[in-house]
């Protein structure tokens, strides 16, 4: 069974850096389209970043670009969230996704797989 692990997050100040981990239990991390979603409380899910298999082309929300990077470590089956320049609209529970497509999908329900969740929380 497919498991996606997820660590980081916490508490941090506005302007601060984080980054999020997500380790796949099975099979090979390059074979994988990963993504990052969030939830803010009384919203949807909504897309962040992802990374498609077998190439390292990336594609990130609006609201997200040139502060967040999505990478990946082969050797390691991990995917990373680099979260820089942090404000307080970007706290949220960071989710990692799995699909096995080559392309990106923004809508939740093309991700199968997903990891527990990762409380990220921006205030002063």
């Amino acid at each position: 069974q497919m498991q996606l692990a997820q660590s980081g997050g916490g508490l941090v100040q506005p302007g601060d850096s984080l980054r999020l981990s997500c380790s796949v239990s099975e099979g090979t991390i390059i074979s994988f389209t990963m993504a990052w979603f969030r939830q803010a409380p009384g919203k949807e899910r909504e897309f962040v970043a992802a990374i498609i298999r077998t190439s390292s082309t990336s594609r990130y929300a609006d609201s997200v670009k040139g502060r967040f990077t999505i990478s990946r470590n082969n050797g390691k089956n991990t995917v990373y969230l680099q979260m820089d320049n942090l404000k307080p609209e970007d706290t949220a529970v960071y989710y990692c996704g799995l699909r096995v497509a080559g392309t990106v999908s923004t809508d939740p329900g093309g991700y199968k797989y997903w990891g527990q969740g990762t409380q990220v929380t921006v205030s002063s």
